[in-house]
């Protein structure tokens, strides 16, 4: 059989695998022979069917790997590996008169790869991306290719191994292992930043980090900065769910060089949906769990020029004992609005230092006006008690209120502020444009702002 070349363009990180071509056989020599160059032929054979390997956008060359389809015999060639530039997705076609009539394609460790046939069945493409370094096989079921019927064929091959060079991981929060509120947003800090004017890598990174909860929920990341990402669900976790977040960076090629490295995955589950809900007008809050109310208790929250923030909040964590000073925010000592108290039970929902806390000096005007400096004060029993329900990850929403509204990142877990097509906005798969704020490093750190009261 000839050799054969053709021109094959492919997108920004699509794989020239290639294609898998089946030609005719004509006259060929005997039925067990595999040619040195891989085109190997028999006289029953009905069908050949080859791997390229191709670089983006180049020709591809003759054949390298080749299985003989004949009678009832499958014989495979010897194992091809592609070349440094073929890296992306696989694509499998047949391109003489017939159907793959079933394609099942495989990682070394008998994992199947995920993909999707053509309408016509004669391509097959995978969902994702192959990792470098790793090997695979092919196995199929041609149908219609000759008077023998179906046929079976095997194709192995790898993808080339990965150059020398730094690797993109991921960490994710929260913790591995824990237990968190229906709010708790996925976190996934990256070891570099991809930029906001390369959206395929960004696609590329999106795709690779894998969030899957039972029960299932529909949920997106958004791209906080350059190398920080979100993940939320539409509405809130379900009640009582296990989450999985996993990296499948480790080997894709994520363009201009930069391949991905391994990362730790991580699991968590949910609570009980708890919300606390702060009505400022009414200066009450209300606990509910799983939608029945456990307790309504009066509160004081900020005072003009110090108002609450409004909007929904995340528990951030807790702390039994946390001492809050007027200097920390601003205020001068000797102010009339300086305050330097020792306060308990303080459950934080700001890396600034909004708590919802004991205010004991503050009993008489809780439940009728507003005296805080931004945070939401009640009784030492009432703040006990919220301190030992609630967890990291459980919401508070502040309604009703005259202060600003909660922002979405720097600031602890707002991202619920944003509606689901804003927080599509910030997806890079999602949408083809990226938010004017993607690329914007808006990233806090815990604890680096001291507590308001």
């Amino acid at each position: 059989m000839s050799s054969r070349r053709y021109a094959r363009g492919w997108g920004a990180l699509s794989l020239a695998v290639g294609a898998v071509l089946v030609s005719t056989a004509a006259q060929s020599p005997g039925p067990d022979s595999v040619r040195e160059q891989g085109t190997a032929t028999d006289r029953d054979a009905t069908a050949v069917v080859s791997l390229d390997g191709c670089a983006g956008g180049g020709l591809c060359s003759a054949p390298a790997h080749t299985v003989v389809l004949g009678g009832d015999r499958v014989l495979t060639g010897r194992p091809f590996t592609l070349g440094p530039r073929a890296t992306g997705h696989v694509e499998l076609a047949l391109r003489t008169p017939g159907v793959l009539a079933d394609i099942n394609v495989t990682d070394e460790r008998g994992r199947r790869i995920a993909g999707a046939q053509s309408a016509d069945h004669t391509r097959w493409t995978s969902a994702a991306p192959l990792p470098a370094g790793a090997r695979y096989a092919a196995r199929m079921v041609v149908d219609g290719a000759g008077a023998y019927g179906p046929h079976r064929a095997r194709l192995d091959f790898r993808t080339a191994a990965m150059p020398a060079g730094e690797r993109l991981t991921v960490t994710f929060g929260p913790e591995d292992g824990g237990t968190y509120g229906v709010g708790q947003p996925v976190t996934a800090e990256l070891s570099r930043p991809v930029p906001a004017d390369d959206p395929g890598a960004r696609r590329a990174v999106e795709r690779a980090l894998d969030v899957r909860s039972s029960p299932h929920v529909e949920g997106a990341w958004h791209w906080v900065d350059a190398a920080t990402l979100h993940y939320r669900p539409r509405t809130y976790w379900p009640a009582h769910a296990t989450v999985r977040v996993h990296s499948g960076l480790d080997g894709a090629h994520l363009g201009g060089g930069l391949y991905g490295g391994p990362s730790h995955p991580l699991t968590f589950t949910t609570g009980a949906r708890i919300e606390a809900v702060t009505d400022v007008s009414a200066h009450r809050m209300s606990v509910f769990r799983d939608g029945e109310l456990l307790r309504s208790v009066p509160v004081t929250t900020g005072k003009s020029g110090y108002r609450t923030r409004g909007g929904i909040k995340v528990v951030l964590g807790k702390e039994s004992f946390v001492r809050m000073r007027g200097d920390s925010i601003g205020i001068a000592r000797g102010s009339k609005d300086f305050y330097d108290l020792k306060v308990h039970w303080a459950t934080r929902v700001t890396w600034s230092g909004e708590y919802l806390h004991a205010a004991p000096w503050s009993l008489d005007s809780q439940g009728s006006e507003d005296v805080s400096h931004g945070c939401t004060g009640m009784s030492t029993e009432d703040a006990a008690w919220l301190f030992h329900t609630v967890r990291e990850g459980d919401l508070v929403r502040v309604v009703n209120g005259y202060g600003k509204p909660m922002t979405p990142f720097d600031n602890g877990f707002g991202d619920w502020n944003l509606s689901w097509p804003e927080w599509l906005r910030g997806s890079a798969v999602a949408t083809d444009t990226t938010p004017d704020t993607a690329g914007s490093d808006r990233r806090s750190v815990a604890g680096a702002l001291s507590p308001t009261l």
